[in-house]
């Protein structure tokens, strides 16, 4: 678990309290689910507001292999319009690169179902490690061909989507174990409208990660039209035939989860820091982040400028830890949790996140590795990470690893605002949400 890149950062330490506003870029979750609806619509789509990064450079290639139009405003990069393919079958006999994206290598796939030949797919060697079989054996359930080209489940593969069949009155019932991801019941549950009949989705396993995303993509769904519904006591999910079809324009909320370091840096040094364009209510998990923060002592408030909704997060520089704090609705911002909670008072066992171990890299052993590289105390649990606090002064500068992991890498830029010496291997990996993150963050710090 080395990062190759030899780029190294210094992160910057402030002894000064924050007062600063800071843009979020458009949320990546809801990006890439928008792309793929409008991928399945039949009229054009126009997206504004859309995250330009990595990983949604990597989905709107991925569709313009299949045969997706996406054009790029002239006047903003971030209006994007849509195209499906006209006679609504995806362009097969091709290859599909994923990069490292998650949402790319687990909600393509279920687009070459439909696609008029066989689609492989392929990605970074490090997404080799992330888990993609529960998907590949939901379309194999509906009738398509999963040829592995490495290891079993993972990448990289070949589709061959199945033979069209006559319309049928039932739905087709798929059973996964999701406890790896929310992403694979996502994934089908997008394509599941297209299936003849419909689909029933059964999660054969105990416990559903991130189960806001889901409920993410059930209400996108609903807002293209489709007849979703949710059984979430029983992990059941049902979906009926019809078509997809996003409204003409749609705009993205911005990125809550990527909010998180810059949040969370006013409770690491003290002052205020403002995010613009803050929804009243959003299904994206970040939204529960000002409450994790007001546990941990912050004052949050909502302030409102010229019709402009604000979070305003604000601290003096005292951190509660929490005791036993269960994330399993929110595991992606526990890297950026993780990194406040090293400056806490008491101790602070993060659980419900085991699955965070297949992510970009293994963030658990990931955060334990980089917070004892510093002077930290933490250890892995079974499902989660435990973090105590240390004496004052024990903390110290050391040049910290990001596992080609952007949360790895803001989580490093956090601690280095309290500790001086702190250099971070490879900042560039933030480009995959964040494209321009070492500037908002100097500009955060003025």
């Amino acid at each position: 678990m080395s990062d190759s890149n030899t780029t190294i950062w210094p992160a910057p330490t402030t002894r000064q309290p924050l007062d600063a506003t800071v843009e979020i870029p458009g949320s990546k979750s809801l990006s890439n689910r928008y792309l793929i609806l409008a991928a399945l619509g039949t009229q054009p789509v126009r997206l504004v507001g859309l995250l330009r990064s990595r990983d949604t450079e990597l989905m709107m290639n991925a569709l313009r292999t299949l045969g997706v139009r996406c054009d790029v405003d002239e006047q903003s990069a971030t209006t994007v319009t849509v195209t499906p393919p006209a006679n609504g079958r995806f362009r097969g006999n091709t290859k599909v690169f994923c990069g490292l994206a998650g949402t790319v290598m687990r909600f393509v796939p279920g687009l070459a179902m439909f696609a008029d030949g066989p689609v492989e797919f392929d990605g970074d060697e490090q997404a080799y490690a992330r888990p993609m079989k529960p998907v590949l054996d939901g379309l194999a359930q509906l009738g398509a061909v999963i040829e592995y080209h490495g290891e079993n489940g993972r990448l990289p593969f070949t589709i061959t989507p199945p033979t069209p069949v006559e319309e049928r009155t039932s739905p087709s019932v798929v059973k996964i174990d999701s406890s790896g991801s929310s992403q694979f019941i996502s994934g089908l549950l997008l394509i599941g409208s297209r299936i003849p009949g419909g689909l029933e989705l059964r999660h054969t396993g105990e416990k559903t990660p991130s189960l806001p995303h889901i409920r993410m993509t059930v209400a996108d769904l609903q807002g293209a039209g489709v007849d979703a519904i949710a059984d979430e006591q029983v992990h059941v999910w049902q979906v009926k035939p019809g078509t997809v079809q996003l409204p003409e324009s749609v705009t993205v909320e911005p990125d809550l989860s990527n909010a998180a370091p810059f949040l969370g840096a006013a409770l690491i040094t003290g002052g205020s820091v403002r995010v613009p364009n803050w929804p009243q209510s959003t299904t994206q998990p970040g939204g529960l982040l000002p409450g994790y923060l007001e546990r941990m002592g912050a004052e949050v408030t909502f302030p409102e400028s010229d019709g402009i909704r604000y979070c305003k997060v604000s601290g003096d520089g005292n951190i509660n830890g929490l005791g036993d704090f269960d994330l399993t609705a929110a595991g992606e911002i526990a890297p950026s949790l993780a990194a406040i909670l090293v400056f806490a008072d008491k101790p602070t066992n993060m659980t419900g996140i085991g699955h965070l171990r297949g992510h970009e890299t293994n963030r658990l052993e990931a955060l334990v590795n980089e917070i004892t590289r510093v002077g930290g105390k933490a250890h892995e649990l079974t499902d989660g990470i435990a973090i105590e606090p240390v004496k004052s002064g024990a903390l110290h500068g050391a040049e910290m690893e990001t596992y080609a992991d952007h949360r790895m890498a803001t989580f490093a830029a956090m601690l280095g605002l309290r500790i001086e010496g702190v250099t971070v291997r490879n900042v560039e990996t933030t480009r995959k949400t964040l494209p321009d993150f070492v500037g908002m963050w100097t500009g955060m710090l003025g």
